[in-house]
């Protein structure tokens, strides 16, 4: 890698793929090639988003908190682009799109919070992380491109099969959401155990008595305070 490429000439690459893959497919609704530009999109952002990193921990000139806050909001915009593109290209209900999305938000801030209570920073789950979702995205594009969706009916409202696949993943980190939260919650539960303020009865019995001569006590000093008064 030339040495005038840095992480962040890298980090900047990776977000141009994510706008040319939000252009190609918003565009692509009425021109199907474009699904091809927008796969070159994902190519593009995950060059740039997978050697950020490693470049600078070869050329150890690692930054962690800025890289690691960087690289997080870029990713979250890239995400906001991402689901608006498609929804913009019809080929799938602009409601589903932001649903898929704020399934990926709920996972991304449990990501976050794992990583600010344990330390652990996991990215993927049930096997599925951002090159993973990354190729999907590439054969959703060549299933619409060789397969147009064709709409039907249901209950009144309108579905494609794309419609479906992101009703489905939606469901699906939804479930992992709830399971992973639902293991760490009780995970943290068992390391900080409730305070134990169940107190035995002879010591109820000793604190009620030395309230009860504290209370003797502060009477008296009152009642001398009044005499001295008077």
């Amino acid at each position: 890698m030339p040495r005038w490429v840095t992480p962040d000439i890298l980090t900047g690459f990776g977000f141009l793929g994510a706008l040319v893959t939000f252009a190609a497919y918003a565009w692509s609704g009425s021109n199907p090639g474009l699904l091809w530009i927008a796969t070159l999109g994902f190519a593009i952002n995950w060059f740039g988003d997978s050697l950020d990193g490693t470049l600078a921990r070869l050329r150890k000139i690692e930054r962690p908190r800025y890289g690691y806050y960087l690289d997080n909001s870029i990713d979250c915009v890239a995400a906001l682009l991402l689901a608006l593109g498609l929804a913009i290209s019809g080929y799938i209900r602009a409601d589903l799109c932001f649903l898929a999305l704020a399934t990926y938000t709920m996972l991304s801030a449990l990501t976050f919070l794992r990583a600010n209570i344990g330390g652990i920073f996991q990215i993927s789950y049930v096997a599925i992380g951002p090159t993973e979702m990354r190729i999907v995205f590439v054969v959703l594009n060549a299933l619409l491109f060789f397969f147009p969706p064709v709409p039907f009916d249901f209950n009144g409202l309108k579905f494609a099969y794309p419609d479906l696949l992101s009703l489905a993943w939606s469901a699906l980190m939804t479930g992992t959401f709830i399971v992973c939260m639902a293991s760490q919650a009780r995970r943290l539960a068992i390391e900080e155990p409730a305070a134990q303020r169940t107190l035995s009865l002879r010591k109820l019995g000793q604190l009620a008595s030395s309230s009860q001569r504290a209370s003797r006590d502060d009477l008296g000093a009152f009642s001398g305070e009044q005499r001295l008064v008077r």
